[in-house]
């Protein structure tokens, strides 16, 4: 399905090429946090009218195609997505990426950009011993209550995003655990449910925006006994942002979360498939990180 939508995106970008003016913007971002990680992306970005009408709803209306390039201390990929906004308040898109990654040992740790995660130990893979691939498609409604009474002071803004995605990494067998961004190493090769919901006030001013995000994650394939280490349960991660608007070309997002962990109680074990969940108390909510993005409109 993912496949067929992004298909019929392209085909609908390439046509509209031939009767309206594309414009292109290049973006590059920069993002730190408190945790060991950095992150700088480079998004190459064309955007065509599509069925552009003459009212609020549908004069905006596009069909947006991205290229981008990420780099991390342990990861490099690339992707590509197309997104279609046929009416003021929907978006629907689909992309894929592909990359790869490798360990670096860093204070007194060692970071994984991708690797094996198996109840004898970790297993190192080298950048060439696999990749790691994702394909996604994805719904999004937004809303802007300046849409219905407008004013420069009334935008309270509502969006919500919901993407299925398939992500594997070719060096893993089926049911096996892999790292990937130096996570806990609890993914497999399958399906996956991502959610995001945002409700923000934005300013004219230099704080443009404020506002709160809540970010969903849960795995759809099924792991055998995997209720007894809560893979099957919700992970969530929840943001306070705000947003700076320094120039036209610079925006600095400085953003705080929380998110849960599943609670394990006296468990202890270096694999996780060894651990059982606390019934009593499955989840805890904990400090996640402390995160600045800076975007910069480089054309």
């Amino acid at each position: 399905m993912g496949k067929f939508f992004f298909t019929v995106i392209i085909l609908l970008f390439t046509y509209s090429i031939l009767y309206a003016q594309i414009s292109d913007s290049t973006d590059l971002t920069i993002q730190i946090s408190s945790l060991p990680e950095a992150k700088t992306s480079l998004i190459q970005s064309w955007s065509v009218p599509f069925l552009a009408g003459n009212n609020a709803f549908t004069s905006n209306n596009t069909i947006k195609a991205n290229l981008r390039a990420e780099l991390t201390p342990i990861d490099f990929h690339i992707g590509a997505d197309a997104i279609l906004t046929p009416i003021a308040f929907l978006q629907f898109g689909a992309g894929a990426r592909i990359g790869s990654g490798w360990t670096v040992n860093a204070l007194g740790k060692k970071l994984r950009g991708i690797g094996i995660n198996t109840a004898g130990g970790v297993i190192e893979v080298s950048p060439f011993d696999g990749l790691f691939w994702r394909v996604f498609a994805h719904g999004t409604f937004q809303f802007d209550f300046a849409a219905l009474i407008p004013g420069d002071w009334n935008h309270v803004v509502l969006r919500t995003s919901h993407e299925i995605n398939y992500e594997a990494f070719t060096g893993a067998s089926a049911g096996e655990a892999w790292f990937f961004q130096n996570d806990h190493g609890e993914n497999q090769n399958g399906f996956n449910y991502y959610g995001s919901f945002f409700l923000g006030y934005q300013m004219p001013l230099i704080l443009n925006t404020v506002g709160f995000m809540a970010e969903n994650d849960k795995y759809l394939y099924n792991t055998p006994n995997g209720d007894k280490w809560g893979d099957s349960r919700n992970r969530w991660i929840f943001s306070f942002l705000t947003n700076f608007t320094v120039t036209n070309n610079l925006n600095i997002a400085l953003i705080a979360q929380l998110h849960t962990q599943r609670n394990y109680g006296t468990t202890v074990d270096d694999f996780y498939r060894n651990r059982i969940i606390d019934t009593a108390k499955p989840e805890q909510l904990e400090f996640y990180r402390i995160a600045t993005i800076i975007s910069l409109k480089l054309r």
